[in-house]
């Protein structure tokens, strides 16, 4: 499942530098995640590491973007043309 930022985000920059796949960017008014790129860091980290950095907890599952382990994988895959 890619991650999504909600509107608790306080812009306070931290998440954007630790994405691996840079999925993370500014948005009109917070950070936004593109699901296409992000893989909750599978083939990268154990852990999602915007969610680790985050101080407010305003990263979440996105519904609208539910993957499976496998699918994550794959993604990480064909965006880094590496296997895991």
């Amino acid at each position: 499942m890619a991650l999504m930022i909600t509107d608790e985000c306080i812009n306070c920059d931290v998440c954007e530098p630790e994405c691996p796949n840079g999925a993370i960017s500014m948005g009109e008014e917070i950070y936004e995640i593109d699901p296409d790129l992000c893989t909750e860091c599978v083939g990268h980290y154990e852990e999602s590491q915007c969610v680790e950095v985050c101080p407010v907890d305003c990263i979440i599952v996105d519904p609208n973007h539910q993957e499976t382990e496998e699918e994550l994988r794959a993604k990480y895959e064909r965006i880094t043309g590496e296997s895991a």
